[in-house]
């Protein structure tokens, strides 16, 4: 069987070629209608809050800035995570939603909720949301 298909593609080298030449541009054809994208974002929906206290340090910072405005953000509707970063004068929240929540929504919920708890930070602080990014816009 096997010696019976050599024996043909030997014989027929112009079909054979002729053949392989249709394969790799129904390749190449393919190939270039793909509707994957080369780097897919994978990543979360996510909304940051950076608030600069300059001054103060990571214990106060944690204290008196992060952990209010984790606590509020906490209730918001589709969160699922809220994670933060208490350094020397800066601190960084960051409001993880649900996949199927919009962008713009959740700036929105997040934004409004920050003018709420503006009163309870101390005198001159100000949050302030982070761009629009994705994880992979940090790379």
């Amino acid at each position: 069987m096997l010696d019976k298909l050599l024996r043909i593609i030997l014989h027929q080298r112009l079909l054979v070629i002729l053949g392989s030449i249709l394969l790799l541009g129904a390749g190449v054809i393919a190939w270039t209608h793909l509707p994957i994208d080369a780097f897919p974002d994978v990543t979360n929906q996510q909304i940051m809050i950076l608030t600069e206290a300059p001054g103060l340090t990571p214990t106060e910072v944690e204290r008196l800035i992060t952990f209010p405005i984790e606590i509020d953000m906490g209730g918001l509707p589709d969160v699922r995570q809220v994670r933060s970063l208490s350094k020397t004068g800066l601190s960084q929240v960051v409001v993880i939603f649900e996949d199927h929540v919009d962008t713009y929504f959740a700036r929105r919920v997040v934004f409004e909720r920050l003018a709420q708890i503006k009163d309870h930070l101390p005198q001159g602080i100000e949050p302030e949301l982070g761009p629009i990014s994705t994880g992979l816009g940090e790379i």
